[in-house]
């Protein structure tokens, strides 16, 4: 009788929880599309063959003009990318209202025969408010429209347009009760009228079919398809999970020597401008409208839409109470720890089983209800059986502590603290810093809103070559950066990988510029140093606030090669270790032998010549470094001298540099064993 008043309450838990999951009360949703949400986050991003982004972009408005344009450019648009070999060419941009200007008959003639998808949107409005709808027909197994999602009225194009386009789509989504856009409709409907989304749309023109077929059984929409393509798997209301896990080839309006690279692509035109841009909430945060479209389009062109089968809601139920009961029972006859692993495993096997189905079946499972039940019920479970013994232990203690010593007694009550094992392994590091703040901020006066977010602007602009090479951040310091390769994930070719990322972080700062110079901003610069060594890496910190970091000589030595860019007037310098494991891959010129701060054998460094390799200046600049190490400092200043403005400037200030130090070599008593070694005073 004890033990069952004692399990009473973890059973009455289970049962609340379980009702709850079962009734799928708002909260209970809630958590099911934020699970959801947290999948996508690790899916994999992939990048899009099939679709490409044209942009009407800040230069695209000021070449051709305040937005919306004249149809008479829509329409050159058009014929340019038809010229180009573009596939089927999505607009999904509303001409409800005829142009002032008279180019509706120009862009009327674009649309025509060219496969291109005009857009018409769902409204609110009274049904007797629908304006130049253009519906589609649609073959029906079963009554798809009491499932189908419905508006009160439709806003299309002009009937010049919607007569003349290939297809018209509509471009509205419904957003789930948060707000986020997590499914789109295929088909919609406004009484008896069915209207296909310009995703659909899409498919049926580049098919070459009249029409769409949609089943339906009793418990809803089955599937749809479009007789020619594959069949698209949709819940009950017809609508599909979008996969955000695609990256797509942007092309501005206005780069029309870059148009060939859409040959046989299908293109959405969109306004990314600022102020023109519409932004809907996705589960990978704010993107651009577009986005919804083009991800739908490539998940059925790749048969690869994420879909949520009828019986999941009960299997996960079922499993919720199923677990919940073993862990009851485990929590009363196995050993805490045992039981402990238990709750822990059962919520991570879940939560892996989730990733896993939507990794490698692209089906949805809600781990989120399984977890709290298991996780609650478990706990709750463990926490009564420990209070009952709790108060066995206080009486047994009462009754032996004559007879045992304080540390025995703390010995039983003590658990052991879990310490992550760190790693020794050799890595790449690359320090990089910001040059040319003061001015930067000076232009900013007062405005630190504004100086953040440019701050904020160029630490995205060098941190995102560093994530395409799948380097680690370690660190951000200040306008400095930590990043390391190698570690945790493992590249062969680590060093060759930081060097690239290194000129790449470069390519994004000269980009990053442009931005600067738009806004009348002085222009930055940064420096990187690079060195390949062993580190000790883990878990660094104190109980309350930690974080993955690195430690080891290596380490310091790539901070003090960064912290000499400066001085020798170059952007990007790299240690003797990265040197020769990557000779053979960069053009390398050597820039000292130095002893570091703290050091006192010299180290040689060397910088990477992006542009301008002549192989007969890199032999000059050998020759001006034997000289300089053979005390021949005279002919070391010609040399430099004679050296500038090779390999396109790009290290002038470094000669002018040398030639300082060569004159003050010159007033030195320098020792007979002299090795031109410099001794860094500094770091």
């Amino acid at each position: 009788m004890r033990w069952i008043t004692h399990w009473a309450t973890a059973l009455i838990t289970l049962s609340i929880i379980s009702f709850i999951g079962w009734s799928d009360p708002f909260v209970k949703e809630t958590l099911r599309l934020k699970s959801f949400d947290l999948i996508q986050q690790y899916d994999t991003p992939t990048q899009s063959q099939d679709i490409a982004i044209v942009e009407i972009d800040e230069r695209a408005i000021q070449e051709y003009g305040q937005w919306p344009w004249k149809r008479t450019v829509i329409a050159d648009l058009i014929w340019k990318l038809r010229d180009a070999g573009a596939g089927v060419i999505i607009l999904p941009v509303l001409f409800s209202e005829q142009d002032r200007l008279g180019g509706d008959m120009d862009l009327a003639q674009a649309l025509a025969g060219n496969g291109v998808i005009i857009a018409q949107t769902g409204t609110s409005q009274d049904t007797f408010q629908i304006k130049n709808p253009v519906p589609r027909g649609v073959a029906k197994i079963g009554d798809p429209l009491p499932w189908l999602f419905e508006w009160n009225g439709m806003v299309g194009p002009i009937e010049l347009l919607g007569l003349n386009a290939d297809g018209v789509g509509v471009i509205s989504t419904v957003p789930e009760i948060d707000g986020v856009v997590r499914r789109l409709p295929l088909l919609m409907r406004i009484g008896e009228e069915v209207y296909p989304s310009i995703t659909m749309e899409t498919i049926r023109v580049a098919a070459g079919d009249p029409s769409y077929q949609v089943k339906t059984q009793e418990g809803g929409i089955t599937a749809m398809r479009v007789p020619s393509f594959s069949t698209i798997k949709t819940d009950a209301f017809g609508r599909i999970w979008l996969r955000y896990n695609k990256e797509f080839d942007t092309v501005s309006v206005t780069d029309e020597d870059f148009f060939w690279t859409l040959e046989g692509k299908t293109v959405i035109i969109s306004t990314t401008a600022e102020g023109l841009n519409s932004i809907v909430a996705t589960p990978k945060g704010e993107q651009y409208s577009y986005i919804p479209i083009a991800v739908s389009l490539q998940g059925i062109l790749d048969g690869e839409t994420l879909v949520r089968l009828p019986e999941s809601t009960f299997l996960e139920w079922v499993s919720a109470i199923g677990l919940g009961l073993l862990l009851i029972l485990l929590a009363s006859r196995t050993p805490y720890w045992l039981s402990g692993i238990m709750i822990i495993a059962v919520p991570v096997g879940t939560v892996y089983g989730s990733y896993y189905y939507f990794m490698n079946h692209a089906q949805l499972w809600d781990w989120s209800w399984i977890v709290i039940v298991t996780t609650l019920v478990g706990f709750h479970a463990i926490f009564n059986r420990f209070t009952k013994e709790f108060f066995e232990k206080q009486a047994i203690k009462k009754q032996f502590a004559g007879y045992a010593s304080p540390t025995v007694v703390r010995m039983l009550q003590e658990n052991p603290a879990l310490i992550k094992e760190g790693m020794k392994k050799e890595i790449s590091i690359c320090f990089s810093d910001l040059r040319g703040f003061t001015p930067l901020g000076e232009s900013f006066g007062d405005d630190v809103k504004g100086l953040t977010k440019i701050m904020n602007g160029y630490m995205d602009a060098i941190t995102q070559p560093i994530l395409d090479a799948d380097g680690m951040v370690i660190k951000y310091i200040g306008d400095a950066s930590m990043h390391i390769h190698n570690a945790p994930n493992d590249d062969p070719n680590h060093a060759k990988t930081a060097v690239q990322c290194g000129l790449d972080m470069l390519r994004a700062v000269e980009k990053f510029n442009e931005t600067l110079q738009r806004d009348d901003r002085p222009a930055v610069g940064m420096g990187a140093g690079i060195n390949t060594g062993l580190g000790y890496l883990g878990e660094m910190g104190s109980t309350r606030r930690h974080s993955y970091d690195v430690l080891g000589d290596s380490v310091s030595t790539a901070a003090r090669i960064e912290s000499k860019c400066k001085e020798y007037g170059c952007v990007l310098l790299v240690g003797e270790n990265t040197y020769d494991i990557t000779k053979k891959d960069f053009f390398y010129l050597k820039i000292d032998e130095l002893a570091v701060k703290g050091k006192t054998v010299g180290i040689r460094i060397y910088t990477v010549i992006d542009k301008h390799c002549d192989s007969d200046a890199q032999k000059k600049h050998e020759l001006m470094q034997t000289c300089y190490t053979e005390k021949k400092f005279d002919k070391a200043i010609k040399l430099c001298k004679e050296l500038t403005g090779e390999f396109g400037g790009q290290i002038d200030k470094y000669y002018e540099m040398w030639i300082e130090r060569c004159e003050y070599m010159k007033t030195q008593d320098l020792p007979e064993d002299w090795n031109g070694v410099f001794i860094a005073t500094t770091k």
